[in-house]
């Protein structure tokens, strides 16, 4: 059998190999072949075909019987994969029941055919996110509690801020992750719906059988029977793929923390070290975020993919020309960088390394600003907002200017002493103190995300 030639070269990195097993040339094949086998035992079932004939077509309705290569070829003539693949499950069931050949692919069109496979396959897909999704949660619920009082500074605009949690941080992940379970969740009976109108979506070819054939389809597939065929409106599609957006976006954002935390001027967290992993060809020393890599790659590649999803909804009329044709390899291809994304994020997560030293060191970088507002709050209630506010503004202008200690020039302001002790400005001062809902914010999350699993 003649193989196309193999240009996966970067699959192991940026997609799991469950999922290009969903959405490989076999894979989609036998999503279509699937849904004839069911359509013979469907229209069986009500009577239009002989009992006798489908035996026969299920037997032809396995993948393995097929020229892929052929079927390549042939697509380009055809215009779609459904018409070569029937003319050639047609010739293989003549080879062996002619009289059962006449009974395939009856009262369906293509569509039907790839629109129904390609559900199927995406109902696998969707396991396999949901799976991941539930896998990522519990590790990162894990180790949100691990680190629920671990301090580091929080960065806004890249700089120091106050100080949070290692555990809010990752609660903050883990939040993301528990929405996009619940919008799979929401969704499914929305997306796996069967896919059968015939020629024009009126199903006129099956007459007065047209519905018990349906139903029976759908019951076969294990499919939900929508409330009229959808060739044109593909909001369906549209809105699975916009969640995997969302799924890529989020996991991007996991990355991005984690590459910025393994940056050599932080060196806080670290993707779990491997041998050969995140070298460099010319520079021994380095350890390069490279799982960090695919889920930012996958949160930047997929936005693009998600457009052509968008633009191909206004499809005209009852069969569209072109914009369906570009649907047929971007959500796939969506689902391939998502799966690839989740299985880095697995990684990361369950072998973050984490350097708490490093953390505290980082934290006082500053000299101690990063708790004047917490000296300042307590201040302002003693001597007022605007006086406190003006005073710790004098002060830390004098610690830079000084390259001194918040503490020390605190501990120097005769105004500042004549209102806080020296215990208090330890206290006042000290990070561990003023990680303010931290510890909230991570049980929150953590709660959320078994309720959900429960």
């Amino acid at each position: 059998m003649n193989q196309r030639p193999n240009n996966q070269l970067f699959d192991a990195y940026f997609t799991a190999r469950d999922m290009r097993d969903v959405f490989c040339d076999q894979g989609r094949v036998q999503a279509m072949l699937d849904f004839e086998a069911a359509l013979a035992r469907a229209e069986a079932r009500v009577g239009l075909i002989p009992h006798s004939a489908v035996a026969s077509i299920e037997a032809a309705c396995q993948a393995g019987h097929y020229d892929f290569a052929a079927l390549g070829e042939a697509i380009a003539t055809a215009g779609n994969s459904a018409i070569p693949l029937v003319k050639a499950l047609g010739k293989q069931i003549a080879a062996n029941d002619v009289e059962a050949e006449r009974y395939v692919h009856l009262g369906a069109t293509s569509q039907d055919v790839m629109d129904s496979g390609l559900v199927l396959q995406l109902r696998r897909a969707l396991e396999l996110i949901e799976s991941d999704l539930a896998q990522l949660g519990e590790t990162l619920a894990t180790q949100a509690w691990r680190y629920v009082a671990t301090p580091l500074a929080g960065r806004t605009w890249l700089q120091h801020a106050t100080p949070v949690t290692l555990g809010m941080k990752i609660a903050g992940w883990l939040g993301a992750v528990t929405r996009s379970r619940q919008r799979l969740r929401e969704l499914k009976p929305r997306l796996l719906v069967l896919q059968f109108g015939g020629a024009s979506g009126t199903l006129a070819a099956l007459g007065e059988q047209a519905m018990p054939i349906a139903n029976a389809l759908a019951e076969e597939l294990q499919l939900t029977l929508p409330e009229q065929p959808w060739h044109t409106q593909r909001d369906r599609l549209v809105e699975f793929g916009a969640v995997l957006g969302l799924i890529a976006g989020s996991l991007g954002k996991f990355g991005r923390d984690i590459s910025l935390l393994m940056q050599t001027e932080a060196a806080e967290v670290f993707e779990p070290a491997a041998p050969g992993k995140g070298g460099s060809s010319t520079m021994p020393h380095k350890r390069n975020p490279v799982g960090a890599a695919v889920l930012i790659g996958a949160a930047t590649r997929v936005p693009g993919l998600l457009s052509t999803l968008f633009s191909a909804m206004p499809q005209e009329h009852e069969r569209s020309l072109g914009l369906w044709h570009a649907e047929w390899e971007t959500l796939p291809e969506i689902c391939c960088l998502v799966s690839g994304s989740l299985q880095q994020a697995l990684l990361l997560a369950d072998g973050l390394e984490v350097d708490a030293t490093r953390m505290a060191r980082n934290l006082d970088l500053t000299q101690g600003l990063v708790l004047a507002e917490a000296v300042s709050i307590v201040l302002a209630q003693r001597v007022g907002r605007d006086t406190a506010h003006h005073l710790l503004e004098h002060c830390c202008k004098r610690a830079v200017a000084e390259q001194l200690h918040l503490r020390a020039v605190l501990g120097d302001e005769p105004q500042v002493t004549a209102q806080l002790s020296d215990a208090e400005l330890d206290q006042l001062l000290d990070p561990a103190h003023y990680l303010g809902q931290a510890h909230t914010w991570v049980e929150r999350a953590v709660a959320e995300h078994f309720a959900l699993t429960a």
